[in-house]
């Protein structure tokens, strides 16, 4: 534990690793994952003690792959070398203006170097950003399946205490419409349902689907369209009888702006994954809180690491009402976290350790190809 508090200390060197997570295949509209494409990073102090950092990869959302965030990072690792990592500001801009986009990679960093400030300040990073312990309840996926497995999954989840359900969708109007019927049915009334189509449908489809959907109780849906068809989606919300919350349409503040200004959503999704980490993720959380605006906080395919720093960002934003942070339950079948938050069913906290508090076993990692830069 890191007892005396540094101005300034100096990077030594990063470690990479390939973390590969091995899983049940799971099934959006734009295509099926069978292991969690993931890298992981310490990044070492001439002060003893090192920050860590998760990201995942998803790349048919994204536009990244494992191997093109082992790549990047072996670069962003040779620019910090050297340098002071309690400066982040100065380090997060020199990862943008290194390259643009690839805001899945830079957000293992960014979460690196927050790890690293919350210890040296001998705080839980929750605290580090101003924020307490709250009542974090996650959601569960269900991944597109056909309607009678999906509305078997969601009564097994209901069964085991799961009050939220979000459900994949984005296929054909019909279907979705009888995968959300068959799960109504099998959980009855008393369960929270929402939806994410993952871009999955076009105007019309959308406002159909939408439409023929409201009477099982929707509470949103998430990403109906392209974002290609963002101009449209303030019509589309005018004419829904259910909220539209945007995801893959926000990757950073100045889109939470813009899509604020024009009425095209009625809440935002924060994924470190998108907005390249916590830095970026917390403009997009105050952008929407001074609109107005409910954010929920979700991810990629992250271990419990990554979750773990999502519930401190969680603890510190108050105004976050919605929260997906059942992704290292979405089929994992190894769990490769030592620390972190813990899921008391669909329930989560953070035991009280200085920074994220969560780290690779080193078992799990003797497995993983390496490089140290």
């Amino acid at each position: 534990m890191v007892k005396k508090l540094n101005l300034k200390m100096l990077i030594t060197h990063i470690d990479i690793y390939r973390f590969s997570i091995p899983m049940v295949p799971f099934t959006i509209a734009t295509g099926t994952m069978d292991y969690a494409q993931n890298i992981f990073i310490r990044i070492y102090m001439d002060a003893g003690f090192y920050g860590v950092g998760e990201a995942s990869a998803f790349p048919m959302i994204v536009g990244e792959t494992q191997d093109t965030m082992l790549v990047l990072a072996k670069e962003f690792a040779k620019l910090w070398k050297g340098k002071n990592p309690l400066e982040i500001d100065e380090r997060l801009v020199e990862l943008n203006n290194f390259i643009a986009g690839n805001s899945t990679c830079k957000s293992a960093f960014d979460m690196a170097l927050y790890d690293i400030a919350a210890k040296n300040a001998n705080q839980p990073l929750y605290q580090f950003l101003g924020g307490k312990p709250r009542t974090v309840i996650s959601d569960m996926t269900l991944g597109i399946n056909t309607p009678q497995k999906m509305a078997l999954e969601a009564l097994n989840f209901k069964q085991i205490g799961a009050t939220i359900l979000k459900v994949k969708l984005g296929k054909t109007v019909d279907e979705d419409v009888e995968r959300i019927k068959q799960i109504r049915k099998a959980v009855g009334d008393d369960i929270t349902i929402r939806i994410d189509a993952n871009q999955g449908w076009d105007f019309e489809q959308a406002l159909s689907a939408l439409t023929l959907l409201a009477p099982y109780k929707i509470e949103f849906c998430e990403q109906p369209m392209r974002t290609w068809y963002d101009d449209l989606l303030p019509e589309l919300i005018k004419l829904s009888l259910i909220k539209i919350m945007a995801d893959e349409s926000c990757y950073h503040h100045h889109d939470a702006r813009k899509l604020i200004k024009a009425g095209a959503c009625d809440a935002i999704n924060i994924k470190f994954s998108k907005s390249g980490g916590i830095n970026e993720s917390l403009k997009i959380y105050h952008e929407a809180v001074m609109n107005g605006i409910p954010c929920m906080i979700g991810g990629m395919l992250e271990t419990r690491i990554a979750a773990s720093a999502k519930l401190h960002f969680a603890y510190a934003c108050p105004q976050i009402k919605y929260f997906d942070l059942d992704t290292s339950l979405l089929g994992h079948l190894v769990d490769p976290v030592i620390g972190g938050l813990i899921y008391n069913n669909f329930e989560l906290s953070l035991p009280e350790s200085i920074g994220i508090g969560a780290d690779a076993d080193e078992e799990f990692l003797k497995g993983c190809e390496l490089w140290r830069i």
